[in-house]
This record gives C-alpha cells, sequence and structure tokens, in this order.
C-alpha cells in the first residue's frame, strides 16, 4: 500500500485527485499508476485503469488472475468493472469512497448477478494516510 500510497502522492502533484494503484503479482511490483485524467485528457485513466493497462502489457496477457491490486480509494464503477474483466484475484483498497465508490457503495459492481468475476476484497489498509491526502487535496480547492 505504501507505494500505492506514494502513486496517490504523485497525483496531487501534478493537480489529479491523489489516488494510487500498484498490480503486484507473487510479492513482485508488476506495474504502478496514479490518477492522470486531467494530462493525459482521459476520462478513462483513473489509476487502476492505468496499472491494470500497464500490467497487461508487462505480463503480455489480458488475464492478471495472479495479481492483486491494491488502490487507495474504493474503485468507481467503471474500475471496477476494468478489476472485473481483468480477473485480478485480490483487491485491497485503502479509503472508502461513499460518493463514488462501487464495491461497498453505490453500484456494488462484484455483488451483481452480471458480473462474472469477483476478486476478494479487502479494505482499511493505509485508511487514515488516503482519507487525509483527499481531505488535504480537497481542502485546498475549496
Amino acid at each position: 500500500m505504501q507505494t500505492a500510497l506514494a502513486e496517490a502522492r504523485k497525483a496531487a502533484e501534478a493537480g489529479e485527485v491523489p489516488v494510487g494503484a500498484v498490480v503486484v503479482r507473487d510479492g513482485e511490483v508488476i506495474a504502478s499508476a496514479h490518477n492522470a485524467p486531467r494530462r493525459l485528457a482521459d476520462p478513462t485513466a483513473h489509476a487502476e485503469v492505468l496499472a491494470l493497462r500497464a500490467a497487461a502489457k508487462a505480463l503480455g496477457q489480458e488475464r492478471l488472475e495472479s495479481c492483486d491490486l491494491w488502490v487507495t480509494l474504493e474503485p468507481c464503477a467503471m474500475c471496477a468493472g476494468a478489476i472485473a474483466h481483468a480477473r485480478i484475484g485480490r483487491l485491497y483498497y485503502a479509503a472508502p469512497d461513499p460518493k463514488g465508490g462501487a464495491v461497498a457503495h453505490g453500484a456494488r459492481v462484484f455483488e451483481h448477478p452480471q458480473c462474472h468475476h469477483r476478486p476478494e476484497v479487502y479494505s482499511g489498509m493505509g485508511e487514515d494516510e488516503a482519507a487525509g491526502l483527499l481531505r488535504n487535496f480537497f481542502g485546498g480547492r475549496r
């Protein structure tokens, strides 16, 4: 989670919402990314999507069953869908997102019968630091 938090700090420094993600396989970091929709002019450039894309490219396959995804914020519906399509084995996220999250809140994507793959989900690791990054980022813009 520390690597994901470092990525989130990079996002904040770049003026992006501070979310970071890391794909890990057998204890080795395969890919890491942070939010970049503004920089890339791409509404799908969330940290999770960018990390999944980089991991799939690095491994030469679209299925990431043997991989874990660590992310600093509960994934949105788009990212949860990408996680399911990538067949991520385990999802670890730090802070809950009652407004935009779609794992424990909102759409609860993995609970739908139409969701063909459900990763194991663990939350709360690094929650205080991740939530603090988000509070500071948005507090500075109000």
